[in-house]
């Protein structure tokens, strides 16, 4: 279900994705040569990623209305408890609610280099609150249940980029060169926008 939704948002904004990315990287590589700056690779591969979740994830928030109910809903667990565990909108609401964020957490926590949730807290807090007051203004409504299942899915973002940490500091030396990971990046990158682009059917 989460996945068809994903879908349908990739079959509506994949030109907007393809020009901001082809914008994008021209930009950024003339400022690397021209600047005469050392290419990591794998850390220009994980930018790119987040710039396309950003933007999935602002068409998600502000175009896809999976949720008949509009006003204020400001007491906690009344839009969790609504829904039938196991159902379509349970999964909808409740299960990606807290998907959409995940990479959020992970890519808050990569960038801050955190080592305590709360800054990653208090961003995720901010965002999802002013996310749900912009969804109030163009017709949606405001949802405290929304925030709550959002900052746990940034929690489960942070807690992901820990576990990924720890599992590099425990590889051997021979894996943690820049090409190994600059490697893996270009995989993952290119498998991402084949599996993308047959997704939605471009070619």
């Amino acid at each position: 279900m989460v996945l068809d939704i994903f879908t349908n948002t990739l079959n509506r904004i994949w030109p907007v994705i393809a020009i901001f990315l082809c914008v994008l990287i021209t930009v950024r590589l003339a400022y690397l040569i021209t600047n005469h700056k050392k290419i990591e690779l794998y850390k220009e591969v994980f930018g790119l990623i987040f710039v396309i979740y950003i933007l999935l994830l602002f068409e998600l928030l502000t175009a896809t209305d999976t949720n008949p109910y509009h006003g204020v809903n400001l007491k906690p667990f009344t839009e969790i408890t609504r829904y039938k565990f196991g159902t379509r909108l349970f999964n909808i609401n409740v299960f990606g609610n807290i998907l959409i964020f995940i990479p959020f957490g992970l890519f808050i926590s990569s960038y801050l280099k955190s080592k305590k949730v709360f800054s990653v807290l208090f961003i995720s807090i901010i965002t999802s609150t002013f996310a749900e007051l912009v969804q109030l203004k163009i017709g949606r409504s405001f949802d405290i249940d929304d925030i709550i299942l959002n900052v746990v899915g940034s929690i489960i973002g942070y807690l992901l980029y820990l576990a990924l940490k720890k599992l590099k500091q425990k590889l051997p030396s021979c894996l943690k060169k820049d090409f190994i990971y600059n490697i893996l990046s270009l995989l993952i990158f290119a498998g991402i926008i084949y599996w993308l682009i047959h997704r939605i059917g471009i070619i």
